[in-house]
């Protein structure tokens, strides 16, 4: 590897290891050059991230976009900027044969971020979802290795579970950002307002009734998924596993409080992570199945450590 490259990747990886707070502990599951890869795919869509979420006007984050756009096109041509992400981001896509496409349909979810307020449909939602989640599910999908024809659609469901997730998390800080999710059929269906994301108590009411419908969708995301885990190379399966143990853990942590994400934001613990990685890495294999609303794993990598340790 040049150096370029070399420093290229440890750039990627400190992004990684800074800001990815969730997805960084599956990637210390797989072996190092894919776990290289994901910072690298991680630093990119970062950078999209906090493009469409810096300060400002929406104008100037539009035209921003539209230069990362440009720049990224350019990058794929080999011509790329002297972003030190770029190096490490396009040996990566060569080595794993990444569709590039997959990339910048990630920058144009950011681009909807900034002209959508709200949807009217849970058909426009998944279109966003797809956008900024699915897509991304189907570039890991290219570095975790895969030969079944049904693995792409898994993947992309996967990444919608998880964004179907970030938004029940994220709901009243969304609204004050001035952006509503959940769909205008749903609030209507369940007579709410989207006025009540102000609030700083746990829902009652329709409110509630509408987060655990909204709780049980993502579900069902969930459950479709999972079959992506053994489809996967071998080597990814353990970390395809814990990521989505982690997100779907976050799910069963906002529906333990009552879907009360309004008060404080729901995590899961870093003790609480480590636990998911440590059943992942010493657990048999063959173990990974789905298991909706199951908590047992919070004390089962912990188990498992002190059994092997004697």
């Amino acid at each position: 590897m040049a150096g370029s490259i070399e420093a290229s990747y440890a750039h990627c990886h400190q992004v990684a290891r800074r800001a990815a707070r969730n997805f960084y502990y599956g990637f210390l599951l797989l072996p190092a050059p894919k776990r290289m890869a994901l910072c690298a795919v991680y630093a990119y869509m970062r950078q999209v991230d906090d493009l469409a979420d810096t300060p400002g006007d929406v104008e100037t984050k539009r035209r921003m976009l539209e230069t990362w756009r440009a720049s990224t096109e350019r990058a794929l041509r080999g011509e790329p900027g002297r972003e030190p992400l770029w190096p490490a981001l396009l040996d990566a896509i060569e080595r794993y044969r990444i569709p590039p496409r997959y990339l910048l349909d990630v920058v144009a979810g950011a681009g909807m971020d900034l002209e959508n307020a709200v949807y009217r449909t849970f058909g426009e939602l998944r279109r966003y979802c797809y956008h900024v989640a699915g897509a991304v599910g189907l570039v890991c999908l290219y570095i975790f290795g895969f030969s079944d024809a049904r693995a792409p659609e898994l993947a992309e469901q996967m990444g919608i579970a998880f964004q179907l997730t970030n938004i029940l998390r994220d709901i009243g800080q969304d609204y004050r950002m001035g952006r509503v999710y959940l769909p205008e059929e749903d609030l209507r269906r369940f007579g709410c307002d989207a006025r009540d994301f102000m609030r700083n108590t746990a829902p009652d009411g329709p409110l509630a009734g509408m987060l655990e419908f909204e709780a049980n969708r993502a579900w069902e995301f969930y459950r479709q998924a999972w079959a992506l885990v053994p489809l996967v190379s071998e080597d990814s399966r353990r970390a395809l596993w814990a990521l989505a143990r982690i997100y779907s853990g976050l799910l069963e942590e906002i529906e333990r409080r009552r879907f009360d994400v309004f008060s404080a934001r729901p995590r899961l613990s870093a003790a609480e992570k480590i636990a998911i990685l440590l059943w992942a890495r010493l657990g048999p294999a063959g173990t990974y199945e789905f298991r909706q609303r199951d908590r047992s794993w919070r004390g089962l990598g912990w188990a498992l450590l002190r059994h092997r340790a004697r």
